[in-house]
């Protein structure tokens, strides 16, 4: 009967490859043969993979390193794999394995997203994250390496405390910071330890991303909706909820329809926090970028004890980054604290890079270019519009990353359709309005525009195929 034997391969060479090969009992040299073959075939050695030297693999193996340059050469001859003098022996680039979908050789065509969340981050500072990588992880104490604080690393929350109360009008104590897997994460957390508390209804703005309704949602929370106009979240309807109850809101630019929550709205949010012992959730995904108009500070500055504040970095510097805070207030920190867990979750050498990133400026410098840069195709979104297709309002135009464009009656659909031929995507309005919302909606069709989502140069292009479509 054959014999077969699994053996996990660890070269010495420094390489630090491993492969995980089946050799059966037909013979050393046939069976490894086959197994690379196997192995490339699959999938599980990807084109381009470096080899252990012939030397590591045959002290691993217990063979003369002969043998295992001859298995190397058969294969080579096949094409299986490529030898080059001085760089070692790879895995070749062949065609897509046998069996592959037909969809995944298809060439790529290019696309040009422009909805929420798309982008191809081409401005990420690479050299100055590196720097504060390089500079962190020298100092970093060996505590670091260990699980940590599951509220986040102290040396960030102190330097968030500082940045947020100056940029943004934050009351932030570090000892009532927590740090999250990003904002999705940080909400969830949140909705647990309200839920905890014996939070059951969530207000959220008639307009937002179902994403993060349904975050509450799986935290067993009903959600309420409330109507969004020009001048943010309409509260009459907080009346009706039980006393106790938590709400929701992008008060200082509200997503997707870009309109900042009055001054008379804002007194009347946190009158009812204070009336009824209600949390106000604010979101202040993209607070950094403000452009016609003074900054609109924070509504929990007004009242900490009865908001809790959600910052990150995903708008101002990547999503890959995986950061963000809350700052709650204190007779929620136990109850967020059980919910996040024992140990922290979020890479305690990335909390210490980008709390060098803050406390060294690059961060504010990189804000202010991404800011200038954002700001020029704002205003050439804008004139373009103006020209090409005046009968389309432009709403939200003085902060943040995106802008919502108000079609005629009946043609949203039409123009998504029309966007998606021309090879670009974009998001319809209506995509992001809650589903049992009571009332009609204000915009009944329109667009979401992200205007950050492509590199400068692919801008000139996408705003030209966006102008194409439009009425």
């Amino acid at each position: 009967m054959a014999r077969k034997q699994t053996t996990s391969v660890t070269p010495s060479s420094g390489i630090g490859l491993d492969l995980h090969l089946e050799l059966d009992g037909i013979g050393l040299r046939v069976g490894l043969t086959e197994a690379l073959r196997a192995a490339v075939r699959s999938g599980r050695l990807a084109p381009g993979t470096r080899l252990p030297a012939s030397r590591a693999l045959a002290s691993d193996l217990g063979v003369a390193r002969s043998t295992v340059t001859e298995y190397y050469t058969t294969l080579v001859e096949e094409g299986w794999l490529v030898a080059r003098h001085g760089s070692g022996t790879h895995v070749a680039q062949r065609a897509v394995p046998r069996g592959a979908p037909e969809q995944d050789i298809q060439p790529h065509q290019h696309t040009l997203g422009l909805q929420p969340g798309a982008a191809e981050y081409p401005d990420f500072p690479r050299a100055s994250w590196l720097a504060a990588a390089r500079k962190a992880l020298a100092a970093a104490p060996h505590s670091a390496f260990g699980y940590g604080d599951p509220l986040g690393r102290m040396e960030l929350r102190r330097a968030l405390a500082d940045y947020l109360s100056r940029v943004r009008g934050v009351d932030a104590d570090p000892r009532r910071i927590a740090i999250t897997s990003g904002y999705h994460h940080g909400l969830g957390v949140l909705a647990r330890a309200l839920r905890a508390e014996g939070v059951g209804t969530v207000a959220v703005e008639a307009y937002g991303l179902g994403l993060y309704r349904h975050v509450l949602q799986d935290a067993g929370m009903e959600t309420h909706a409330l109507e969004v106009d020009e001048r943010g979240a309409r509260l009459d309807d907080l009346a009706d909820l039980v006393p106790g109850s938590a709400a929701m809101l992008t008060p200082a630019h509200q997503f997707p329809t870009g309109h900042a929550l009055s001054a008379d709205r804002r007194n009347a949010l946190l009158d009812w926090a204070r009336a009824t012992g209600g949390v106000v959730l604010e979101d202040d995904y993209d607070g950094e970028f403000r452009y016609d108009r003074k900054p609109i500070g924070a509504l929990q500055g007004l009242d900490p004890d009865h908001v809790v504040y959600f910052g990150t970095a995903s708008k101002s510097v990547a999503p890959a980054l995986r950061l963000a805070w809350a700052v709650v207030p204190e007779r929620l920190m136990s109850a967020v604290g059980v919910a996040k867990g024992r140990v922290d979750t979020v890479s305690v050498l990335d909390q210490l890079t980008f709390t060098e990133f803050v406390t060294s400026g690059k961060f504010d410098r990189h804000v202010r270019s991404r800011r200038q840069s954002y700001r020029t195709r704002r205003d050439q979104l804008v004139t373009t519009l103006a020209v090409r297709a005046p009968d389309v309002r432009v709403l939200g135009m003085s902060a943040g990353l995106q802008v919502a464009l108000v079609l005629p009656s009946g043609t949203e659909e039409r123009i998504l359709q029309a966007a998606t031929r021309q090879g670009f995507f974009v998001s319809g309005l209506s995509e992001f309005r809650h589903p049992l919302a009571p009332r009609p909606a204000p915009w009944s069709d329109g667009l979401v525009v992200n205007f950050s989502a492509v590199s400068d140069s692919a801008w000139p292009t996408a705003l030209e195929s966006l102008a194409s479509v439009l009425p």
